[in-house]
C-alpha cells in the first residue's frame, strides 16, 4: 500500500514536471546558450520516463495498469530508438544540427504521453463524480482554459494578445464555431495554429469521446458507471456498446480526415501561395470535418487562389456533410446500402423484413437532403444576378450555391463578403444557421432532428392528432417535449445575446449584423457581417457565453443541475389550458 502511495507521488511529481517542460518548450524561445542544458534535459526526462513505466509494468498486476506502461513503453521507447537512429546517421552534422532533427521526435513522445495521462485523469474525474452533463460541460470549460493560456504563450503569436482574445479564439474552436477576433493567418504562428487544430479536434469529437477511447484502449471493457457517463454523448442506447462506438468513432474520424487531408492536398499542389501545403491540407480537413470554419488563408476561402478552385470547395463540402451527420447516421445508412447490395446479388430480400435503417437516420436523412437541396435552389435564384455573376461557368455558379447551402449548416467557411449579399439571402441563411446539423455529430444548431419533430407536430396538431406517426413508427411524446424545449430555449438565448449586444455596442449598430452575429455563435456557425473584428470588450464576453451555450446545449446543463428521480404514485387532476 506504501509502495502505490510512492508510485503515484512520482507519477503526479512527472506529470507536473513533463506539463512544465512542454509549456516552456513549445510556449517560449530558448536562447542559444540554453540549448545545451534543454537538450540535456529532454533525453533525461524521456529516459526516466521509461525506466519508471517499465518498472510499473512489471510492479503492476492489474492488466489496465500494465497496458497503460505498456503503451508509455512502446512510445517512449520507439521514440527515443528513433532519435538514436537519427542521430548515428547524422553523425557528420554538428551538435545543433543534430539535435534539431532529434527534437521533434523526443518533443512528440513526450507530448503523446502528456495527452494519455490527461485521458486517465479525465476518466478518473467522471468515475468519481456521477452527473455526466456536469462532467461534460466541466470538461468544455477546462479545455476553453488550458486552450486560452496556451495560446497567450510568446511563441503563439505573431504579437502580443489579450486573454480576452485568447478566450475568445480558444471557445471559438474548442465549441467549432469559427469567428475569431484575430486573423489565424497572420497573428498565430505555427505553434498556435496548432493548438487551434487541437483545440478544434478536441472539441469537435467531446473530451468525452477521447477519454472513453483511451479507456477501452487501455482497459477493453467498460464499467456501468462509465457507459452511463457517455451513452448521451454517443447516442446509444445498449451500455454495452458504448465504449466500443466511442472506439470506432474516433477511428473513423481519423480515417475520414486523414482522406480529406490526402484530397485537398491534391487540389493544392499547383498553388505557389501557400507554402505549408501538408499542414494547409491536414488543418482544413479537420476543420472542415468538424465544421469548425477557421482557415489558414489571409481571407479564407474568399482568397482569389481559393474561391475558384471547385474541386477543393466539393472536398470540403463532403466533409463538412460527414461531420455534420455524425458517425450514427453514416454506419447505419452504410450498413443498410451493404446488406441491400449483399441481398441483391444473393436474390434475398431479408430487408423488407427487418428494419436496417433506423427512424432517426431516415429522418435526419430526409430533413438535411431537403436542406441542402433547398438551400442550393434558392441560394442558386437570389443570387444568380448578384454574387454568382463572378463565376463564369455553370459549374462553378452551381458549385458556389451548393458551396453556399451548405456551410451555414455549422461550417462557416465562405468564398464571398456576406455584406454583399442580399437580404433575403442573410434571412434564409440564418434559417440554415438556426437548424445546423444533426445529433450526435460535429455541428451545431438546434439540429435537424429537432427542426424535423417540431414541424411534423405542428402538421399532427393542425390535423387533430395526439400523436406523431411517421414511416410506421410513432414519435413518442418525451421526444417532442424535448424538441420544444430546445427550440424555445434556443430562441430564448439568443433573443437575450440580441438585447445584451444592442446595449454593449454604440447606438447606430446595425440590427442585421447583431442578429446574424447571435445566430452564428449559438449554432456554432462562425459567419459574420465582419461584426466579429469590431465588438467591445463585453459583447466579447457575450459572444463567448452564446457560443458556449450553443455548444453544450443549454437543455444538457438544466437536466445535469435540475433532473431528479422522480417515484411519484400519484397525479393530480387534468385541467386545460386555453390557448389561442
Amino acid at each position: 500500500m506504501q509502495k502505490d502511495s510512492v508510485l503515484k507521488f512520482i507519477y503526479r511529481f512527472f506529470d507536473l514536471f513533463v506539463l512544465t517542460f512542454l509549456v516552456f518548450d513549445f510556449g517560449y524561445s530558448v536562447k542559444e546558450l540554453y540549448e545545451t542544458p534543454k537538450f540535456i534535459g529532454l533525453i533525461v526526462l524521456s529516459i526516466a520516463l521509461l525506466v519508471f513505466n517499465i518498472f510499473k509494468f512489471h510492479y503492476y498486476k492489474t492488466s489496465g495498469r500494465k497496458r497503460v506502461a505498456f503503451f508509455n513503453i512502446l512510445i517512449l521507447g520507439t521514440l527515443l530508438l528513433t532519435s538514436v537512429v537519427v542521430a548515428l546517421v547524422n553523425l557528420n552534422l554538428n551538435y545543433f544540427q543534430i539535435f534539431a532533427k532529434i527534437e521533434t521526435i523526443l518533443e512528440v513522445g513526450l507530448f503523446l504521453y502528456f495527452i494519455v495521462r490527461l485521458m486517465i485523469f479525465v476518466r478518473y474525474i467522471y468515475e468519481v463524480y456521477y452527473n455526466p452533463a456536469i462532467v461534460f460541460v466541466g470538461s468544455f470549460f477546462v479545455i476553453i482554459l488550458i486552450g486560452a493560456i496556451l495560446l497567450m504563450l510568446p511563441t503563439a503569436t505573431t504579437g502580443t494578445i489579450t486573454f480576452t482574445d485568447a478566450l475568445f479564439t480558444a471557445t471559438s474552436a474548442v465549441c467549432v464555431t469559427g469567428l475569431s477576433v484575430l486573423n489565424v493567418s497572420d497573428e498565430l504562428t505555427i505553434v498556435g495554429q496548432t493548438i487551434l487544430i487541437s483545440l478544434i479536434q478536441i472539441g469537435g469529437l467531446g473530451i468525452l469521446t477521447f477519454t472513453s477511447f483511451f479507456s477501452y484502449f487501455f482497459r477493453g471493457s467498460s464499467s456501468f458507471r462509465e457507459g452511463l457517463n457517455v451513452k448521451d454523448f454517443t447516442s446509444q442506447e445498449n451500455l454495452s456498446d458504448v465504449l466500443k462506438v466511442a472506439l470506432n468513432i474516433v477511428a473513423f474520424t481519423a480515417f475520414i480526415e486523414l482522406i480529406g487531408a490526402v484530397f485537398i492536398y491534391t487540389s493544392i499542389m499547383d498553388k505557389p501561395e501557400i507554402k505549408d501545403k501538408l499542414f494547409f491540407s491536414l488543418f482544413h480537413s479537420i476543420s472542415a470535418f468538424c465544421n469548425a470554419g477557421f482557415s489558414t488563408a489571409y481571407n479564407g476561402f474568399n482568397e482569389s487562389y481559393i474561391k475558384f478552385d471547385y474541386y477543393l470547395q466539393w472536398i470540403v463540402m463532403f466533409l463538412i456533410v460527414f461531420g455534420g451527420l455524425g458517425y450514427n447516421i453514416i454506419f447505419n445508412f452504410y450498413k443498410f446500402i451493404a446488406t441491400y447490395i449483399r441481398e441483391l446479388f444473393q436474390k434475398k430480400y431479408i430487408h423488407k423484413k427487418v428494419r436496417l435503417l433506423t427512424l432517426n437516420a431516415k429522418i435526419v436523412l430526409l430533413t438535411t437532403l431537403i436542406l441542402l437541396v433547398g438551400g442550393f435552389a434558392f441560394f442558386y435564384i437570389a443570387e444568380k444576378n448578384n454574387l454568382l455573376l463572378e463565376h463564369t461557368s455553370y459549374f462553378g455558379k452551381i458549385t458556389s450555391a451548393a458551396f453556399h447551402s451548405v456551410t451555414p449548416r455549422t461550417a462557416g467557411f465562405n468564398t464571398v463578403d456576406y455584406t454583399q449579399m442580399g437580404v433575403p439571402s442573410l434571412l434564409f441563411m440564418i434559417f440554415l444557421m438556426w437548424v445546423g446539423a444533426s445529433p450526435a455529430s460535429t455541428g451545431g444548431g438546434i439540429k435537424t432532428s429537432t427542426f424535423a419533430l417540431a414541424t411534423l407536430n405542428i402538421v399532427a396538431v393542425a390535423r387533430g392528432k395526439s400523436r406523431i406517426q411517421i414511416f410506421g413508427r410513432r414519435i413518442t411524446s418525451e421526444s417532442t417535449s424535448r424538441a420544444f424545449a430546445i427550440l424555445c430555449i434556443s430562441l430564448i438565448v439568443i433573443g437575450c445575446g440580441i438585447v445584451a449586444l444592442l446595449i454593449f455596442e454604440p447606438p447606430g449598430t446595425d440590427l442585421l449584423a447583431v442578429v446574424f452575429e447571435c445566430f452564428s455563435a449559438y449554432s456554432t456557425v462562425g459567419l459574420t457581417l465582419n461584426f466579429t473584428p469590431t465588438m467591445t470588450e463585453p459583447s466579447k464576453y457575450v459572444i463567448i457565453a452564446i457560443m458556449f451555450i450553443g455548444r453544450i446545449g443549454m437543455l444538457n446543463l438544466m437536466i445535469g443541475m435540475l433532473r431528479e428521480i422522480n417515484h411519484q404514485f400519484y397525479e393530480y387532476p387534468k385541467e386545460n389550458i386555453l390557448i389561442n
